[in-house]
């Protein structure tokens, strides 16, 4: 599989963080994971990527119910962003939230790529994985 640059997490739970890094380092799923407690820090660190001129990271797993800024916020301010970067970016709503009304809303964000259910396991990264692949072969093709 090919290992992606830079993953974010964006979750203010730390069991969740920290079984997300295990499994993302036993996967070699990405060179460089960032975890960020709410949806400022994260933005935040996206306008200092775009201020230095660097490519975004290639996958975000965004969790909706976060302290400062939610998931929602977050998605808000990201599709404001001007970067060109930003359309590889596969943002995948990570939550236990079952409801019906979230997992519609997220669908309302062209640039939410999917919404999974905590915990995440292998094999969901791995399909992550072939979903970045693939978009990426579409992006170079021109098609997206």
């Amino acid at each position: 599989m090919n290992q992606l640059n830079c993953a974010f997490i964006v979750d203010d739970d730390p069991i969740h963080q920290f079984g997300m890094k295990v499994l993302m380092e036993k996967l070699e799923f990405s060179k460089k994971v960032m975890v960020f407690y709410n949806g400022q820090e994260a933005i935040d660190a996206l306008l200092d990527m775009l201020r230095a001129k660097k490519q975004f990271p290639n996958v975000i797993f965004l969790d909706l119910n976060m302290p400062i800024k939610d998931g929602w916020g977050f998605l808000d301010d990201f599709v404001q962003i001007p970067h060109s970067n930003r359309e590889k970016v596969l943002i995948y709503v990570v939550s236990s939230s079952i409801s019906p009304l979230d997992q519609e809303r997220a669908k309302e964000y062209a640039v939410v790529s999917n919404y999974l259910f905590k915990p995440i396991d292998e094999s969901d990264l791995k399909n992550i994985l072939n979903d970045n692949r693939n978009k990426n072969l579409a992006i170079n093709r021109g098609e997206l």
